[in-house]
């Protein structure tokens, strides 16, 4: 039986990345197309993806929304129509920071629908498509965030947590079949989504920093890609400590115990 450690990156075949039109996953597409992926780049914003297409002739354009379940399986049937799909990379997803004064179910529903039910719509047909190949790798892009809950986050941190629990769950039953399952958790990246926040973001990295950490995790065996190193270790650290504790820590690093309530 083999354990998902040991399971080896493909090393053949098409990859799929979500969220392909901007941030981490525009870079990491560029990437994979460069190192001699054939790419498909799923994202709503068709203008953007042929822009991005125009940039490697390995890229190829697979326009559509993550929370349309259908497209989605459309998307994996249409790849799989011209080879096997080795590499899918869950990117898609959305961030809306909101305080507790501030929660809105609207809001956290539209967090929600993108970043759990659309990754869930996604890993339903690639998952098929890997049991009949009996090979290839999935890999889910959640966050730091889903260590712990984050202030301003209580939808993010949800969905994110969500994903790595799932990509627990999955392994089980993958890794015996020789099918790799990844989670990807990045610390803070100069994004459109996080140009919101109005924090100092600590160990801020940009995007093609994020790319190139997570291809050379992917070229690694191993079941999660986690990056900044430091905060990494910092984050995981405080998962250690008690709710008291790790609520006053947080509070304190940024700058809340001073805010009058």
């Amino acid at each position: 039986m083999s354990g998902f450690d040991y399971i080896p990156a493909p090393s053949h075949g098409s990859a799929w990345v979500t969220g392909a039109s901007g941030g981490i996953g525009r870079a990491l597409t560029l990437k994979l197309a460069q190192a001699g992926w054939v790419v498909y780049a799923t994202a709503r914003s068709e203008d953007k993806l042929q822009e991005l297409a125009a940039e490697h002739d390995n890229i190829r354009v697979a326009a559509g929304d993550v929370t349309d379940a259908e497209r989605m399986r459309a998307i994996v049937a249409e790849i799989t129509s011209q080879g096997p799909l080795a590499l899918s990379v869950l990117n898609a997803g959305v961030y809306y920071p909101m305080r507790a004064q501030e929660y809105e179910a609207e809001t956290a529903a539209k967090t929600f629908d993108v970043n759990l039910t659309g990754v869930s719509n996604c890993v339903d047909p690639v998952l098929k498509a890997l049991f009949e190949q009996d090979a290839g790798c999935i890999a889910l892009v959640a966050s730091v965030a889903g260590y712990r809950g984050l202030p301003r986050s209580a939808a993010y941190s949800a969905t994110k947590a969500a994903l790595i629990a799932m990509a627990e769950s999955l392994a089980f039953d993958l890794a015996p079949r020789g099918i790799r399952i990844t989670v990807i958790n990045p610390g803070f990246v100069e994004t459109e989504a996080t140009s919101v926040n109005d924090f100092k973001m600590p160990f801020l990295m940009q995007t093609d920093e994020a790319a190139e950490a997570i291809v050379k995790g992917l070229n690694r065996p191993g079941f999660e890609i986690a990056f900044p190193g430091v905060f990494v270790g910092i984050l995981k650290t405080l998962g250690f400590l008690r709710p008291r504790s790790y609520f006053w820590l947080v509070r304190k690093m940024i700058g809340w115990d001073k805010v009058e309530k």
